[in-house]
């Protein structure tokens, strides 16, 4: 009792914390929405939108692979890096046409991928260090192949980054395409399957008789592949391509963008819902400090809360 006579109001967390997962990423969106339509100068215009929705997509496709590398229990903290490879090898190869450009830079980033895979699933390397180990090397890589900003000026390349198909971008398409491609994966192919149950539980999976190693290099091949589509899109959607800039530190994000979705970092489950809605989070988590003329330490100290938050809460729900 309190000392008013009131009983006292406690807090089951066994309920609550797993609700914050399934669900909290969808208040924090509805929250932002509901603060910016009241208090941001047109927020609701088609323009906003439109740029908001241009702005989401690299971290939006790094949040996919992110998503699959983390369901079987591992993480990459190199896509950064392969985004600004991807970027230098558009700029290297644009010469011999935007087809050739994009397919050797979307190579780029599958063989970084693939490294990272192969040192994860094959050499027993803790996948925290071997992608950290790409994404130092992956960087200074383009900056030795690229060691300033190049603009480009293909066509093709600035309507990919520009253009749009009934009004809305290809930017936005495309993203829109990788979401369904993944949760078609995640949900009706066995190899799906796999990636959840080697999360799980890798040791079962391998006694059970699962290609545990080639579905882990699988899934690091396809997470560096999304890297470069979104160093790709972002190289078009610039006009330019920096290695030193493009990507850096966007890993956090992606990372933030999947744990806040209710994917646990120990792996074992991937929602790809909750991916799509952390990204779109975080987006506006930066845009509304930006409107309101917030400095950017601001925008790293709420995005460090948001990441110790989501942290906090799939710590406590591995506890159940």
């Amino acid at each position: 009792m309190t000392a008013i006579g009131m009983p006292a109001v406690r807090i089951d967390r066994t309920r609550v914390v797993p609700w914050l997962q399934e669900y909290g990423v969808y208040i924090g969106v509805a929250a932002l929405l509901v603060f910016n339509i009241a208090l941001t100068p047109h927020f609701l215009s088609l323009e906003n939108f439109r740029t908001q929705a241009v702005q989401v997509t690299p971290v939006l496709i790094l949040s996919l692979g992110m998503a699959l590398v983390i369901a079987t229990g591992g993480i990459d903290l190199s896509v950064g890096s392969v985004m600004a490879l991807a970027a230098a090898m558009i700029s290297l190869y644009l010469g011999y046409g935007p087809v050739v450009a994009v397919l050797v830079a979307l190579v780029a980033g599958a063989a970084a991928g693939a490294v990272n895979g192969a040192l994860v699933a094959f050499a027993g390397v803790q996948a925290i260090v071997a992608t950290l180990a790409m994404m130092i090397g992956g960087r200074g890589l383009s900056l030795v192949l690229l060691p300033q900003l190049d603009g480009i000026r293909n066509p093709a390349i600035r309507e990919l980054g520009a253009g749009d198909a009934f009004g809305v971008p290809y930017l936005v398409w495309i993203s829109a395409v990788l979401v369904a491609v993944v949760v078609f994966v995640v949900r009706r192919t066995v190899f799906g399957r796999r990636i959840v149950a080697i999360g799980g539980n890798r040791r079962a999976g391998e006694l059970s008789g699962l290609p545990v190693r080639r579905t882990l290099l699988a899934v690091y091949v396809l997470c560096g592949l999304f890297a470069a589509v979104a160093g790709v899109l972002a190289t078009a959607r610039l006009q330019a391509s920096d290695p030193n800039s493009i990507g850096r530190l966007i890993e956090l994000s992606a990372i933030t963008a999947v744990v806040v979705g209710g994917t646990p970092l120990q792996g074992g489950r991937v929602r790809i819902a909750g991916t799509v809605a952390g990204a779109v989070l975080m987006q506006l988590l930066v845009s509304t400090l930006i409107k309101h003329d917030l400095p950017p330490s601001w925008t790293q100290i709420a995005q460090t809360a948001v990441i110790i938050a989501a942290v906090y809460v799939a710590r406590e729900r591995g506890r159940k």
